[in-house]
């Protein structure tokens, strides 16, 4: 697992659609505590423009913002939000990268 910026280790995440996501089990990290709007966005999409299809990267962040910002990078972009939770004041997601989609 690549760790950006001292990620600490989290355990779980509760997940969106399949059960629990290990944060464990991620090929990547990004630790965006104390960065606001955009930079934990931005930091998000260059590390998963670099990542193969398939993989799947962690993100704890305190910006409220991130959860409108990561959900709808997702829906856009056609990648997928495996898990987001809020404990305290941190965000933490999994979103796990997919194809693009063809285009007509």
């Amino acid at each position: 697992m690549q760790r950006i910026r001292g990620f600490a280790t989290i355990s779980r995440l509760q997940s969106t659609d399949r059960g629990s996501v290990s944060m464990h089990a991620t090929d990547h990290a990004i630790d965006a505590v104390g960065l606001e709007c955009p930079e934990p966005l931005m930091i998000l999409r260059n590390k998963v423009r670099g990542m193969a299809v398939g993989e799947t990267v962690a993100v704890v962040a305190t910006d409220p913002s991130t959860v409108r910002d990561f959900t709808n990078f997702c829906r856009f972009m056609g990648h997928e939000l495996a898990a987001s939770s809020k404990e305290g004041d941190r965000y933490r997601f999994v979103i796990r990268k997919r194809a693009k989609a063809g285009r007509l």
